[in-house]
């Protein structure tokens, strides 16, 4: 039988070379897969293990300040099987019924590693480490019960099913103190000359009868349709890993950056959202009577190319996730490097992009012309998502010096 590190290898055909953080980082993805996990819970799920295998590599190396494990450093163990046994212990943790699958990972990621005392104080460094990232989490409200409770308003937005993971809007995120400490301000009054701009564009592009969405724009909108659109830019950076040929320590700091960054993007983006509990436009088109703005013309039977979102408009969870991965990828200097993901569904289907600044752009319009974003949103997420990434590069894994 196929280890799962072969397959995940498959998957990884873009990158030139591999390290321990960037299989853990594939194999962290089957497994939330084989799970059926993602959105908010799998992105808390990926930076723990990137926090982990972090703070692990770094209690060895030293490179750089650690987020959650302040053990002893010892510059004898293994690098790698400290990461190793961090990321395992992580994954068996949260995904006990992957354990086969965790476990053959592990071998093949540690076989490699000659067997005494380095690798042993390595895997006991990752074990340690994946402990202290559990316990830094154990009360960060993701498992709260959801008590969301609807209201009905113009330009609010109205639920038809309950909404998901709403607990997140009271989660604790990853190096801030509050989730509303990047609230933005309000999304454009409904009788604004803004608003009708954002309106009359997504209701354009965006329906599912649209004549002036093209068909490059409705084939984008399709790739994007995808479960888990954070992992493009996870594909991204292991790509720049491996054409920068960075280090271990390197590697590890930026995926850690990278998936607490997304992890915060659910928290923050869920706060905003349902503070503001603004109307997704297949709610604003069919009600565009009601807003108060005569350059509003209502379409009753309007319907979104993409099915919406189970939560509000604004601000948009992709959006973050944009901001995030470009300047997360910035840090590394590589945001005009050439980018090819895969559909996370269909791996041999694929999009290629001439830097992140591309991707980003796409990963923001294919909202607008799927019709369940609009363009202030887009704007305002993506200005919040970088403004992650520089507080976490400013707050953690400081080089040492």
């Amino acid at each position: 039988m196929k280890t799962l590190l072969a397959v995940v290898l498959a998957l990884a055909a873009f990158a030139a070379r591999a390290d321990v953080v960037t299989d853990w980082n594939v194999a962290a993805y089957q497994v939330l897969r084989a799970s059926q996990v993602d959105g908010g819970p799998g992105a808390r799920a990926l930076a723990l293990v990137h926090v982990a295998m972090a703070d692990a590599i770094n209690t060895v190396e030293n490179r750089h300040t650690r987020y959650a494990y302040k053990g002893p450093l010892q510059p004898n163990a293994s690098a790698e099987a400290a990461a190793a046994g961090a990321a395992r212990a992580i994954l068996l943790t949260l995904f006990p019924a992957q354990k086969q699958r965790i476990d053959d990972v592990h071998s093949a990621t540690t076989r490699a590693i000659p067997d005494g005392t380095a690798k042993t104080a390595g895997e006991a460094i990752g074990k340690e480490a994946a402990e202290a990232a559990l316990a830094d989490r154990a009360n960060d409200n993701t498992t709260l019960p959801d008590t969301y409770r609807p209201v009905t308003a113009p330009g609010t937005w109205v639920p038809t099913t309950p909404p998901i993971t709403a607990q997140y809007a009271r989660a604790k995120p990853w190096a801030m103190e509050r989730p509303d400490m990047l609230r933005p301000g309000p999304p454009p009054v409904l009788n604004s000359a803004q608003y009708a701009r954002d309106y009359n564009e997504t209701k354009d592009l965006g329906g599912v009868r649209s004549t002036a969405r093209t068909p490059e724009q409705a084939a984008a909108v399709k790739y994007w349709t995808q479960p888990n659109i954070m992992e493009a830019w996870h594909q991204a950076t292991r790509q720049a890993v491996a054409a920068k040929r960075l280090g271990l320590a390197d590697s590890a700091r930026i995926f850690a950056i990278m998936t607490m960054g997304n992890a915060n993007s659910f928290i923050v983006d869920w706060d905003a959202k349902f503070h503001y509990n603004f109307w997704r436009p297949v709610t604003a088109i069919r009600n565009g009577d009601n807003d108060g703005n005569d350059a509003t013309e209502r379409d009753a039977s309007w319907t979104p190319l993409n099915a919406t979102p189970m939560h509000p408009e604004y601000p948009s969870q992709a959006g973050i996730l944009a901001g995030v991965g470009g300047a997360a990828l910035a840090e590394i200097g590589a945001a005009d490097a050439p980018i090819t993901t895969n559909d996370s569904a269909d791996p041999k289907v694929t999009r290629s992009f001439p830097s992140a600044v591309s991707l980003a752009e796409e990963q923001r319009l294919v909202r607008i012309w799927g019709g369940i974003h609009f363009r202030t949103s887009l704007e305002v997420s993506d200005a919040m998502g970088r403004e992650l990434v520089r507080q976490l590069v400013q707050a953690t894994y400081r080089p040492v010096r």
